[in-house]
């Protein structure tokens, strides 16, 4: 699908498939749009069709119709800039991927600084974007690997329901603890919160549903590992960490949840991938995040193979 920026709007020429469709249409079944963001769309006549201000949301639009929205409108960030080192895996007008390093958080808590969403916020400003800074998912503070931010406010209800609907792919890589028998399968227990733990989460037959995928890759002699690639079906707290602790491998450097530190002072947790369907253009977008230093180091130190 043909879309272009032009200042604060997007143009989108209506393909084939959307000849006689209409803008409600299209905004509320195709994108999804929420109804609060949409009524201020519609009052701030920020839709147009052809140059010119429809207010028949009702009207069919037509191939090569030019539909222009205008989504790229300043707003705070949210969160205080902040320059720290970011890894810019992916970026366009939609939608930003980066590589989160192992001890910082995906976002404030309690107004503290020192985080990936203080660093987006520093590169929007350097790059003279003044739009909220939209983290789509998370990671925890010292998990590696791709998240992905929106960069403005219908980007974000979109790829929030992707997320929800399972439509962002992310894969994981983890070093365990042991030998893993089994090549591949799926964990399905529900995990809730540990009543002893103020952070630990557990498996609990009353907790959220939880499903983990899982692939061996390759198992290691000296000491006992196994590499495992991992996709997660729903997105809970913790939800590789104790999936694969219950299932009595741990996560090596994983200490919260039996993890030993050997060769690795962090869980030896990376999210290697993130791909979509770009929600505008309709492109498969597939990012390959590399693995850091720590996790070639631990892979390189485990010499004897099985």
């Amino acid at each position: 699908m043909k879309v272009d920026k032009k200042g604060e709007w997007l143009e989108v020429e209506i393909p084939t498939e959307w000849d006689g469709i209409s803008i409600d249409s299209i905004l509320k079944d195709r994108w999804r749009g929420p109804k609060k963001l949409l009524h201020q769309m519609r009052m701030e006549k920020r839709v147009q069709v052809n140059g010119k201000i429809n207010t028949q949301w009702t009207s069919p639009l037509h191939k090569r119709d030019r539909l222009q929205l205008r989504l790229f409108i300043d707003e705070e960030y949210g969160v205080e800039p902040e320059y720290l080192p970011l890894s810019v895996m992916y970026e366009d007008d939609h939608l930003l991927i980066v590589d989160k390093p192992a001890g910082m958080d995906t976002h404030p808590n309690d107004h503290n600084g020192g985080t990936l969403a203080n660093a987006v916020a520093f590169h929007f400003q350097m790059n003279g974007l003044k739009t909220k800074v939209r983290h789509i998912h998370r990671l925890d503070r010292d998990t590696t690997g791709g998240v992905v931010f929106a960069k403005h406010a219908l980007a974000g209800a979109i790829l929030d329901q992707m997320l929800e609907k399972r439509l962002i792919k992310r894969t994981y890589i983890a070093f365990t603890h042991g030998k893993l028998n089994q090549k591949k399968g799926s964990i399905q227990e529900k995990i809730g919160r540990d009543r002893h733990h103020p952070s630990r989460r557990r498996v609990s037959p009353t907790g959220e549903t939880a499903i983990t995928h899982f692939e061996r890759v390759q198992i290691y002699s000296n000491p006992p590992m196994s590499l495992v690639r991992l996709k997660l079906e729903t997105g809970r707290t913790h939800q590789i960490r104790v999936h694969l602790s219950h299932l009595g491998f741990p996560i090596v450097g994983d200490s919260l949840y039996g993890g030993q530190k050997e060769g690795i002072s962090r869980q030896a947790l990376h999210a290697e991938n993130v791909s979509l369907i770009h929600p505008f253009t309709n492109e498969e977008i597939s990012v390959a995040i590399p693995w850091p230093d720590d996790i070639l180091r631990l892979e390189k130190g485990v010499i004897h193979k099985k």
